[in-house]
């Protein structure tokens, strides 16, 4: 629930990270419009990290360092 301005203001700001950053696009071959860090690809078993998004609405994973 959206209780003001400036929490609106703040989940949409979110939402276009979330968008641009995380999010594949079938239009750009399942890329993002804003391109992530290349991952050197190693030997050992990678870790993942979570990220949620808009009070766990929306789950993010990346490779952990």
């Amino acid at each position: 629930m959206i209780v003001s301005r400036r929490h609106l203001d703040a989940v949409l700001a979110e939402f276009v990270r979330h968008y641009n950053r995380a999010r594949p696009h079938r239009g750009l071959e399942l890329l993002t419009p804003e391109p992530r860090v290349s991952v050197t690809p190693t030997k050992l078993v990678p870790r993942f990290r979570t990220r949620k998004v808009l009070g766990g609405l929306i789950n993010e994973y990346e490779i952990a360092a």
